[in-house]
């Protein structure tokens, strides 16, 4: 059995390797013919998988994206071959909002104010949302939730609407999948006309899709009146970015907000276990196995400090979101946007999520217990934590 995958899925040999012969390429190098003889095809967002890429791969029966989304793979395109078809849903959201979270902190800390100050508006309350809007809560801060076809399913008590939303937030934060047609769609859910409306001062970020936001009007927004502020992980025209909106970004980084280690090895295990289950094999390789220790496992925390310095320090000490932005920077300034878009990811080093830290309190420290816990960390006070 021959396994194509994309070089940037990790542990693919220990998941894949006893299941047939693993064959690596870069995802934007996976192409018809690389796939011609492939029997499965595991990838991740940047390769295209639709007619043109299968529809010489008479062998392929299986095709997983080691994703959450999966606007990048056609489908009904996939059924019409046979082909079964598999992802990871939910496997980087603990990463994505890790990444909200400290990109929201570096900010405040950036611009003078207080993450407790601000209402934040979560669009889209799924894998990603869902976990961001429960982290809010428990670090205490005002929140509301706009998802329309949630809200038709379970009811409209809990949810806003977009205009609600934007009117009431000081910062909007998109979780939407790009869905292209229908009664919610969402692409350009923010618009020209949604971005004009949106206060001075407004906050936005998006670590969804990219062709959520009208680029074009947000760019000319943040070059006219230069009176809000954007947070970018994920653009339009990957990896070709609009090299000007990327310069009057606050934080832009080049869509790694899921690139945790722990999501990564996620979302290649979900795909292994599916590929087993279509083969009828039995898994045989667990998370636990693929998993390393974390390089900072401990950090200790005593005396005065405010809370969101403390939650700073801890952010930080996992994953500094200001790497991102200064690696994106330099090496478009190097290679061009385009390449050095593609390098940041190809060579992006290894990031941890917040549950992998623990976090010692002592003295006034203590009192930070809860709010540590709502933000994703393992704290305990000292002498609690596990040699």
């Amino acid at each position: 059995m021959r396994i194509l995958v994309d070089a940037n899925v990790p542990a693919a040999d220990a998941c894949f390797g006893g299941l047939g012969e693993v064959v690596r390429l870069p995802g934007r190098e996976i192409d018809a013919g690389a796939v011609r003889d492939a029997d499965a095809l595991v990838v991740r967002s940047i390769t295209r998988v639709d007619e043109a890429l299968i529809q010489e791969a008479s062998r392929l029966r299986f095709v997983g994206t080691c994703t959450i989304g999966t606007d990048h793979v056609d489908q009904a395109a996939l059924a019409r071959h046979g082909i079964a078809f598999a992802s990871a849903p939910g496997c980087n959201a603990e990463a994505v909002v890790d990444y909200v979270l400290g990109s929201l902190l570096t900010l405040a800390e950036c611009q003078g104010w207080r993450l407790a100050d601000r209402r934040i508006g979560v669009v889209g309350a799924g894998n990603v949302g869902g976990r961001l809007l429960g982290r809010l809560e428990a670090l205490g801060i005002d929140c509301l939730a706009c998802d329309p076809p949630r809200a038709e399913r379970e009811g409209a008590r809990g949810f806003v609407d977009l205009a609600a939303l934007i009117d009431a937030c000081d910062v909007v934060c998109l979780h939407t999948p790009l869905v292209t047609d229908g009664p919610h769609a969402t692409r350009h859910l923010l618009d020209a006309e949604r971005i004009a409306e949106l206060a001075p001062g407004t906050v936005v970020l998006n670590a969804g899709r990219g062709g959520c936001i009208d680029g074009q009007a947000l760019r000319q927004r943040l070059a006219g009146q230069g009176d809000i502020t954007a947070v970018l992980d994920v653009w339009e025209h990957e990896p070709g970015i609009d090299a000007a909106l990327h310069d009057l970004a606050a934080i832009a980084t080049p869509h790694v907000a899921g690139h945790s280690l722990d999501g990564k090895l996620r979302g290649t295990h979900q795909v292994y276990r599916e590929l087993s289950r279509h083969l009828g094999l039995p898994a045989r390789v667990t998370l636990a196995d693929l998993l390393p220790p974390p390089s900072v496992s401990r950090l200790v925390l005593q005396g005065r400090l405010e809370a969101e310095e403390a939650l700073r320090l801890c952010v930080r000490a996992v994953h500094d979101v200001r790497r991102d932005h200064d690696s994106l920077l330099r090496e478009s300034r190097r290679q061009g946007m385009a390449r050095g878009f593609d390098a940041c990811r190809a060579r992006y080093p290894l990031r941890r999520e917040f549950a992998t830290l623990e976090v010692e309190l002592r003295q006034e420290a203590r009192r930070l217990s809860s709010l540590l816990e709502g933000a994703g960390f393992i704290a305990c006070e000292h002498g609690d934590l596990p040699a």
